[in-house]
């Protein structure tokens, strides 16, 4: 009786299993990530053409496209070269000053001007600033001063963290600027939540964090990305791909198109800049910020530079390359060459 009953229930379900799988009433139950089958069989490992690079300006500092003429007033244009300017000046009396036993560390942005300076006139003061360590031109851009960089390098009486951090670890809370942390890509995560923050309490900013090629390849980056991603936070994520983690070349560090391919993994809004083009740094920034305020969404730039200077001061990068590799970036495509240029074209230069 009891095979019988087992046998008749059998028969009762495959008699289901083939009336449901007969039905032409709904579509076939599929994996939410599968856009259409194919009887072919075929393995990927790129996504066919590289990732296009936006600019604005060619390497002489003139406009290639007159459509893509930056819409600025003078005072603006003036005021992105002098700090420039100022962040280079800095840099060199900081450095010198570490060479000569004044501070114990220090950390340039040689070649990396535009990057920085370019993506925070972008910003709103009201935007949250998660920073790696290679970013004072964001602050000097929103007003740090030569002195609170001093006293911080220094570690004196007036640093705010009262010489708690290493050099160059700086942070402000009057200016969004959150302290600076010495393990490497720790940042990303805590920009995704803040801005999951800033989205919670309806304000029309984004928190925007700042790292490496380098920063790229740590289990934080994916995660953060990915975070970001599934609860649809406004956080604009700016990678500064500047050839080098320390000594690493990036030729070393991954096989895939550089950063850019990574978020479209994502499916992150993304987009690839000449890093030393000020002006495709803006533009790519205005309407990336513009992107994640306006739809609360993360988005990705990556910036295409080069590191013109060691590592840091514990770093001697004539080791792992050559001289003349630097020689031809500062000569044949330095940030603040270009952009005079561009500013002695449309007459703003010593006028």
């Amino acid at each position: 009786c009891i095979m019988s009953r087992v046998l008749l229930l059998g028969a009762s379900r495959r008699t289901c299993v083939a009336r449901a799988m007969s039905s032409t009433a709904s579509p076939s139950a599929k994996h939410p990530n599968i856009g259409k089958f194919s009887t072919e069989l075929k393995f990927m490992n790129n996504f066919g053409e590289p990732f296009i690079t936006y600019r604005v300006l060619d390497d002489f500092g003139k406009v290639i496209d007159p459509a893509n003429e930056p819409k600025v007033e003078k005072e603006f244009a003036v005021r992105m070269f002098t700090t420039m300017l100022r962040l280079n000046v800095m840099d060199s009396i900081m450095y010198e000053s570490q060479r000569q036993g004044r501070i114990s560390f220090y950390m340039t942005s040689y070649g990396e001007e535009a990057t920085v300076v370019g993506s925070a006139a972008a910003l709103s003061l009201d935007d949250v600033v998660f920073a790696q360590y290679r970013e004072s031109g964001v602050l000097l851009w929103r007003g740090f001063t030569y002195q609170e960089a001093c006293d911080q390098c220094i570690g004196n009486s007036r640093d705010k963290a009262k010489g708690r951090m290493m050099p160059v670890h700086y942070g402000s809370k009057a200016l969004n600027f959150h302290t600076v942390s010495s393990p490497l890509a720790t940042q990303l995560p805590h920009a995704a939540g803040a801005a999951y923050a800033l989205k919670r309490q309806g304000k029309a900013a984004c928190s925007v964090c700042y790292f490496g090629d380098g920063a790229a390849s740590e289990g934080d980056f994916h995660a953060a990305l990915n975070f970001a991603a599934t609860i649809e936070c406004p956080v604009l994520y700016f990678c500064r791909n500047n050839g080098y983690a320390i000594s690493t070349p990036v030729s070393e560090q991954y096989r895939g198109d550089g950063i850019a391919v990574r978020g479209v993994s994502y499916n992150i809004h993304t987009v690839r800049c000449d890093g030393n083009d000020v002006w495709a740094v803006y533009e790519a920034t205005r309407q990336a910020r513009d992107m994640a305020v306006r739809l609360g969404t993360p988005v990705l730039v990556e910036a295409m530079t080069y590191r013109g200077g060691h590592h840091s001061t514990s770093d001697d990068a004539t080791r792992y390359r050559g001289k003349d590799e630097v020689s031809r970036w500062s000569s044949t495509n330095n940030p603040i060459e270009r952009m005079r240029r561009w500013l002695v074209g449309r007459g703003w230069w010593g006028a």
